[in-house]
């Protein structure tokens, strides 16, 4: 039989979005609980240096950075339960979540921020020298790279985009592209071979990410040619896309062609009364940590009011 567990707002995921609106819907006095899902802290339990992350000012480790987050989440009263939320009924006027460890969550409001996880191209070398030259984050990581060779794999706005970017730091961005054209937009196909420091390599795939304690190059085979060549490299970067993990919402919540749960404009209102979207598994342009935090206090707001203007107290 379920253990039911009813709640005024329940936060499913625990990301720097999940645990900055767990802070907020704790000292509303909202009595949060939040379920960490399968990877407590999200994708920051991978990553290593944060230092782009304001009030840090020599940097962070991503793990501990979540675990001061949790912190601070608990201190003003936060439930957290490490389980996963494994089904959802949003039908009724209370919400219901089912956990893997037998609860059945019965809340008045719902926000979610089960993130999103980077594609990866599954190489065996790519997890071995993961934040030690691998990347799935420019933005994140390029600082670490100036003045040094780089590679990266992708052939959409993602990879357009963090081409370009690392173009401003390092004197070579080898864009490495699997057809014979780019998938990305006119304008920023445009940038990106217009761009001396952008060196375009096409019908490319990869075979391996060369090192052992960090990364020293790439060995690459031509799909057309079968020509394997070896590019002596620093960082290595994959934008070949993200996924978020929003299946349990299929079919439930409003979804674009990515599966991003859609909110309606300046807010984290979902298309179901009461259920909030924010971080990653609601943003597919900006996937920052100091952007999901923002979202993540915005959903408990929205919480919040919705709740006072429902009559829950």
């Amino acid at each position: 039989m379920s253990n039911i567990v009813e709640t005024k707002c329940l936060i499913i995921g625990s990301g720097p979005a999940g645990y900055t609106a767990a802070i907020y819907a704790a000292r509303a006095n909202l009595k949060p609980i939040l379920f960490t899902g399968q990877t407590p802290g999200g994708q920051l339990m991978i990553t290593t240096d944060v230092e782009n992350f304001p009030g840090y000012p020599n940097g962070i480790m991503g793990p501990e950075m979540m675990e001061d987050l949790r912190k601070q989440a608990e201190r003003f009263g936060t439930e957290i339960n490490y389980e996963l939320i494994e089904r959802v009924d949003f039908s009724g006027d209370i919400h219901k979540a089912y956990s893997d460890g037998g609860k059945e969550i019965h809340a008045h409001s719902i926000i979610i921020a089960t993130g999103a996880d980077a594609k990866w191209l599954g190489l065996e070398s790519e997890q071995k020298l993961m934040n030690k030259g691998v990347s799935a984050c420019a933005v994140c990581d390029g600082f670490f790279f100036r003045g040094q060779e780089v590679a990266i794999v992708g052939g959409g706005d993602s990879a357009a985009e963090e081409a370009s970017y690392l173009a401003k730091l390092c004197p070579t961005v080898h864009l490495l592209v699997r057809r014979d054209e780019l998938r990305a937009s006119k304008i920023m196909q445009e940038r990106v071979i217009n761009n001396e420091k952008i060196k375009i390599h096409w019908n490319t795939s990869t075979q391996e990410i060369l090192g052992e304690e960090e990364v020293e190059g790439v060995r690459t085979i031509n799909n057309v040619t079968k020509e394997v060549s070896e590019i002596p490299v620093k960082g290595f970067f994959v934008a070949i896309g993200h996924k978020p993990n929003t299946d349990l919402f299929k079919g439930v919540l409003d979804m674009d062609e990515a599966s991003y749960l859609v909110t309606q404009p300046d807010s984290t209102l979902t298309n179901v009364p009461g259920v909030f979207a924010c971080g990653d598994a609601q943003d597919r342009i900006y996937r920052q940590a100091v952007t999901a935090a923002g979202t993540g206090c915005m959903a408990a707001l929205d919480a919040e009011k919705f709740l006072e203007d429902k009559g829950v107290h």
